[in-house]
């Protein structure tokens, strides 16, 4: 039986914006050289693979270019995008995922996807050496959260308008680097990102929702509020709405996601 491959933009308005993730959808699983080479293949900032465990749960695994990872955002809302569409879902039913970071669910909220994440709780930190260097801007704050950094700039016109150096990025301790700043007065979202991994083969993800596991919590305590917007400008963009639930430790994230092609893999390849 052929093995579908579709090509679908998550945290979009529409076609050819927000993040493009590659979702393979298996029978069963397959061995890791082979996913890894195929999200090699494919080139894009994460490939999905998913197979069905249950009736209820499937499987969901998420490659880089250059490694796997352990949580993600925009691959995910994908993952559940494609079998909603596909009618391996009905529209009412909760997508569940068995993943890395445990069993993750989304729901549909009419055009929205919204999933339910871990939180990560940014803890701060002294900024690494060389950082501001590698950025070209002065951080006001910075943090841990998880594997990655998170870091507060003054301005959104600061955040929008950085060239780090990507080669001196990648030798900041860290798998990849959040950096946010308070939306302008008057924006239609709360607060601004950019996502940069170098190390992950991503010099720059168009719109990250793991990062918005840490972005959430962080802005909910400077701003008062749990029901946020974000949005990621990288220059495809994307809108993120975001609710942390700290009694649950968990963030809610949503977006909207939009189908580009669809196809299947040649037998040679499958």
């Amino acid at each position: 039986m052929p093995t579908p491959l579709v090509q679908i933009d998550a945290f979009a308005d529409g076609p050819f914006r927000g993040n493009p993730a590659a979702v393979c959808l298996l029978d069963g699983p397959r061995d890791e050289p082979w996913m890894q080479a195929l999200a090699e293949e494919m080139n894009l900032s994460e490939t999905a693979f998913l197979w069905p465990e249950s009736e209820e749960l499937y499987r969901l695994r998420w490659f880089t270019p250059e490694v796997e990872v352990s949580l993600c955002g925009h691959a995910t809302l994908a993952s559940a995008h494609l079998l909603w569409e596909s009618g391996r879902l009905a529209a009412d039913q909760p997508a569940r995922f068995a993943t890395r970071s445990g069993v993750l669910v989304a729901v549909r909220a009419g055009e929205w996807i919204e999933m339910d994440f871990p939180e990560r709780i940014p803890e701060p930190c002294e900024p690494p050496a060389g950082l501001a260097e590698a950025l070209g801007a002065r951080p006001l704050v910075a943090a841990r959260a998880g594997e990655d950094l998170l870091i507060e700039l003054a301005t959104e016109g600061t955040v929008r308008s950085l060239a780090p150096d990507f080669g001196a990025l990648e030798r900041i301790d860290a798998r990849g680097l959040i950096v946010t700043a308070p939306a302008e007065e008057g924006a239609d979202y709360d607060f601004v990102s950019r996502f940069f991994a170098p190390g992950l083969g991503l010099p720059e993800d168009p719109v990250t929702g793991s990062a918005h596991c840490a972005l959430s919590p962080f802005w909910s305590g400077r701003l008062g509020r749990g029901e946020l917007v974000g949005f990621q400008a990288s220059r495809r963009g994307g809108r993120v709405k975001v609710r942390h639930e700290p009694e649950r430790r968990r963030v809610r994230i949503s977006g909207r996601a939009v189908t580009v092609f669809r196809g299947e893999l040649a037998p040679a390849a499958g």
